[in-house]
């Protein structure tokens, strides 16, 4: 079983705020801990930064970098299009500064971009009380967009000074235009969040928030490519470097074998006919095989990895799954033949005292969807909703922060309602 020594998600992406001084990973590379990381490189003819952090971040990453700078920015190397790496691109930028993205950066930021209506609430939801936003009902703020000077296609190589920079494509760590950098004079790789935020962790192939998935495939192709550069120094997006190539070799092997066990365990259920929900409660890991499941989990892979290779349609769910009509819409009609919302709270209870919250969700949402201010159904859905949160041992963010702001939510709703 793997060891849970890990930090946890919540306390890596806050690192950075009692930060005083930039962390010296080697003599020209220096760290500043952000939501995520930013990371200062020095050579003999100016300096590259590799990842920006968020805005409001970047202006203390800027000046614990100030004491080490050793002439002009000559690139920002961004390995990857979410805000947290991008953010802070306007306050590093010298005039003169290229910016370098992977491929497909540009389209992966107009997605997300264009979608923030939709994904904003959405990361509100699971982020914001760990970012330390108000309670405002608005979304997260997101940074202004950039437009990389140089995009990368498969792999480009890029001299400064003494140092060379070969960046490479390493896509479905967390988006399509995910890059590695590597250099391979120094043996030390930049991975961003090629494997997660937090290292020997389960990847998150289809995040809680909402993202374009990322195919398991990618993923372990990118694993073997940076498993292969044999690196000394593995520098993440978040937390401490991974030192030692013997243990960095352990590691990736680990990583590859824990996620291509999930992959295959998908694979043959779905060959033996069982269901993806089946598979998703059946699933138990091996012990020589388990990882960290901080950000992502096993049971949520086996989902993203039957719909990768399955579609969206299950089959033993019918014809209605064809068609825009959902089943909440008779949820009232059943709610009526069960004799009203208090009569299915009263078997949801029963189903929670028998020790099955879930079966409880099932039925104060019909109860709910039929009475949205039904006392008893919010009651049994809260109590439901602490029982998998305790349940849940809070080791995983995104599982956390939604049954926290589940409960929450029910909490207000209670109060309005009494």
């Amino acid at each position: 079983m793997a060891e849970d020594n890990g930090p946890k998600l919540a306390n890596l992406v806050r690192s950075g705020d009692a930060q005083t001084e930039a962390v010296e990973i080697t003599p020209f590379v220096f760290m500043a801990n952000d939501i995520s990381n930013a990371y200062l490189v020095t050579t003999s003819d100016g300096d590259v930064v590799i990842n920006t952090g968020m805005p409001e971040g970047a202006e203390r990453s800027h000046k614990l970098f100030a004491p080490h700078r050793t002439g002009p920015l000559r690139y920002i190397i961004l390995t990857q299009s979410h805000a947290d790496h991008f953010g802070g691109v306007p306050v590093f930028r010298e005039p003169g500064t290229k910016i370098v993205g992977g491929p497909n950066f540009n389209e992966a930021l107009a997605d997300m971009m264009g979608l923030q209506s939709f994904f904003g609430q959405r990361t509100y939801k699971l982020w914001g009380s760990t970012l330390k936003r108000d309670n405002s009902p608005k979304p997260i703020p997101t940074p202004e967009e950039v437009a990389p000077d140089i995009l990368v296609d498969r792999e480009l190589t890029l001299e400064v000074g003494n140092r060379k920079f070969v960046l490479i494509s390493a896509p479905e760590g967390e988006t399509i235009d995910n890059i590695a950098v590597w250099l391979p004079n120094e043996k030390i790789v930049f991975t961003g969040n090629t494997f997660g935020p937090v290292w020997l962790s389960m990847p998150f192939l289809n995040t809680l928030r909402g993202d374009k998935p990322r195919l398991v495939r990618n993923y372990l192709k990118s694993l073997e490519a940076i498993r292969d550069l044999d690196a000394e120094i593995v520098v993440t997006g978040h937390g401490e470097p991974i030192r030692g190539r013997q243990r960095i070799r352990e590691d990736l092997d680990r990583m590859y074998a824990a996620v291509s066990h999930v992959r295959d365990y998908t694979l043959d259920g779905m060959k033996a006919g069982k269901t993806v929900h089946q598979l998703m409660r059946e699933f138990v890991w091996p012990d020589n095989l388990q990882i960290g499941e901080f950000h992502g989990k096993a049971s949520w892979a086996v989902k993203s990895i039957w719909r990768e290779y399955a579609g969206w349609l299950h089959y033993e769910d019918g014809t209605t799954e064809l068609y825009g009509v959902p089943r909440s819409s008779v949820y009232a009609d059943i709610a009526e033949l069960a004799g009203g919302a208090a009569r299915l709270a009263e078997r949801a209870r029963q189903k929670l005292d028998a020790g099955q919250p879930l079966e409880a969700l099932h039925l104060t949402d019909i109860a709910l969807g039929a009475e949205p201010d039904d006392a008893a159904a919010l009651g049994v859905k809260l109590a439901a909703s602490k029982l998998l949160l305790e349940q849940s041992g809070q080791s995983n963010l995104s599982e956390t922060m939604w049954l926290r702001s589940e409960i929450a939510d029910l909490e207000t709703k209670l109060a309005g309602a009494g």
